[in-house]
């Protein structure tokens, strides 16, 4: 991952990029259950800001110990700003959502990221324009997250701002990728990419929590299992894996990769299902199914 020499583009997605997208997809689902878990000792914006400030300063080490220079006049701060500004846009109106309407519709609205990846980004990109059949493959990947989820959508309560902020917190998403993808910042390191997004959170996260009256709990009095859920959030979730999801999307097609992140939302219910005792449904056995057939669709060569 070094920024040292250009990175080289792949045209589509090998074994080693279906791997990595995977790992990643599982331990994001993972993650919204070990967050939803821990609830009960540390707010959801403090959490997330622990995450980001934590990831952060684990990144300056790892960028200091490899000799990856993070400060450069390559003319990319302004669009590093403005990825991270949509970084962290995109998360407080994820938590914000959370506060006016169920998880589960801001997760359905959420994932509409991969859509807008595909319609804008080949505005800017000739080489990510998607054909019919990938069309097709990608509206099979989001009916099944909406399948999937419809049970409990069912159950959700009207929310109408909260359904907004999801919507804006996935176009957020979506914006991010087509930002990093489309501009001078596809040919900086993973690392510097990373780090213009979580720099920005790090900053704007912890005033976000305080606006909202969140109490701020002593480290010192959480619970081991408290302790372990941010360490797992804060160096496999906001650290490893976006690091991985940032060189990925330095050399792959963005649209064919933003198609697996339809899994997370699957894999976070098998783990709650697993963890919490929620009944796994024929629905969700079908939505795997969906899942299986957009990403093989969207990925045909």
């Amino acid at each position: 991952m070094s920024s040292s020499v250009p990175p080289a583009r792949k045209e589509h997605l090998d074994s080693l990029a279906i791997t990595l997208l995977l790992g990643c997809c599982v331990f994001w689902g993972l993650q919204q259950v070990l967050a939803k878990a821990t609830l009960a000792e540390v707010p959801p914006v403090f959490q997330s800001a622990v995450r980001a400030v934590g990831a952060t300063l684990l990144l300056m080490i790892w960028c200091k110990a490899r000799g990856i220079a993070l400060f450069a006049r390559d003319g990319t701060l302004w669009l590093g700003l403005l990825a991270g500004s949509l970084f962290s846009f995109e998360f407080a109106c994820i938590y914000l959502a959370l506060s006016h309407t169920g998880a589960s519709r801001v997760t359905v609205f959420l994932y509409t990221s991969p859509f807008w990846v595909a319609a804008l980004l080949p505005l800017f990109v000739k080489s990510e324009r998607m054909n019919r059949m990938q069309w097709l493959g990608l509206s099979c990947a989001f009916a099944a997250v909406v399948f999937a989820l419809w049970e409990s959508l069912q159950k959700a309560g009207a929310g109408r701002l909260g359904d907004v902020l999801a919507l804006l917190a996935g176009a957020s998403w979506g914006l991010t990728t087509v930002t990093i993808r489309a501009t001078a910042l596809a040919k900086i390191s993973a690392e510097r990419l990373l780090f213009y997004q979580l720099a920005c959170s790090a900053l704007s996260l912890p005033v976000l929590s305080f606006l909202l009256g969140e109490h701020w709990p002593a480290m010192a009095q959480l619970s081991g299992f408290a302790w372990i859920s941010l360490g797992l959030q804060t160096v496999v979730g906001a650290f490893a894996s976006y690091l991985t999801w940032m060189w990925m999307l330095t050399r792959y097609p963005a649209a064919k990769i933003s198609v697996f992140v339809f899994l997370t939302p699957v894999f976070a219910l098998i783990f709650a299902a697993l963890w919490l005792k929620e009944p796994v449904t024929p629905s969700l056995v079908i939505a795997i199914a969906l899942v299986g057939l957009g990403i093989v669709l969207v990925n045909k060569r």
